[in-house]
């Protein structure tokens, strides 16, 4: 990420990135593509309750941003966070398939389907690619964020192929399960991956 900087530098250039992906919302339990809030729905309550035991293990003091998504403002509210919804945050835009159960999408379109998952600049929904979902997520990392980001699984991947310089589609191997959390550190000479995945205790 070019030369490393001086110590003074470094130190204003510290940033840290909980990343928190959010409670079980209808449209996760379905196997759903990612669409609004009238198809996804709102968090599970159980979720929810898990989240507010994960809340108080939280830094009071963090800023605090959050995915538009319904189900991430609801878990924002549960974890006691005061969050400011952020556009960079939000999952792709499927377009047409929003929405739709992958099954549904695997049965009538298979072809398309390959190529999505095949190609990350692939938009056979009319909707956003994978790639420009990971450039943004690069944006926001760029810019000093330094807090609480609750989101859902497909930003928190961007972030740490991106932190990782990873292929888009190998992100796909981590495993991200709702209310976890994974952390990432930049002082200033690149990025580090303090944890991925950690689960709040059911």
């Amino acid at each position: 990420m070019g030369v490393r900087p001086g110590p003074a530098s470094c130190r204003a250039r510290l940033s840290e990135v909980l990343f928190v992906r959010h409670a079980t919302s209808a449209g996760m339990r379905e196997v759903r593509f990612p669409a609004d809030d009238s198809a996804d729905g709102p968090a599970d309550a159980s979720g929810l309750a898990r989240a507010r035991l994960l809340g108080g293990t939280l830094p009071r003091d963090a800023e605090a941003w959050s995915s538009p998504a319904r189900a991430a403002r609801e878990t924002c509210a549960a974890l006691g966070l005061d969050a400011r919804p952020v556009a960079a945050l939000a999952e792709a835009e499927c377009g047409r398939w929003a929405g739709v159960p992958y099954a549904v999408v695997a049965e009538n379109e298979p072809d398309a389907l390959a190529s999505w998952l095949s190609d990350p600049r692939a938009v056979p929904h009319g909707g956003e690619s994978r790639a420009d979902l990971a450039d943004r997520v690069a944006d926001w990392l760029g810019s000093g964020a330094s807090g609480i980001a609750v989101c859902d699984a497909g930003v928190i991947r961007a972030a740490l192929a991106h932190v990782l310089g990873l292929d888009v589609m190998a992100a796909d191997r981590f495993d991200l399960a709702p209310l976890s959390t994974t952390r990432l550190t930049s002082a200033g000479g690149g990025w580090r991956v303090a944890h991925v995945n950690r689960k709040v205790p059911a």
